[in-house]
């Protein structure tokens, strides 16, 4: 699982992406987050502003990320 240090409250989750390197743009998070290939927690998630919190895990292409806070 990668793992990815945040110093605000969230990010959104097509930026969690991106930031753990899953995919190569935000263009191509949004079609990906918007043709149901992004899993929150879980289930299925379609909205790429979704508000990722330490806790929360995204995952695409059977590779996980979670955001965790900076110290």
């Amino acid at each position: 699982m990668k793992t990815i240090m945040i110093a605000t409250e969230f990010v959104k989750l097509q930026d969690l992406l991106k930031l753990a390197n899953l995919v190569s743009s935000g263009g191509e998070a949004k079609e990906r987050i918007q043709a149901g290939e992004v899993a929150v927690n879980g289930e299925i998630c379609t909205q790429r502003g979704k508000k990722m919190r330490p806790g929360d895990v995204a995952r695409i292409d059977g590779q996980d990320c979670t955001p965790f806070y900076a110290d």
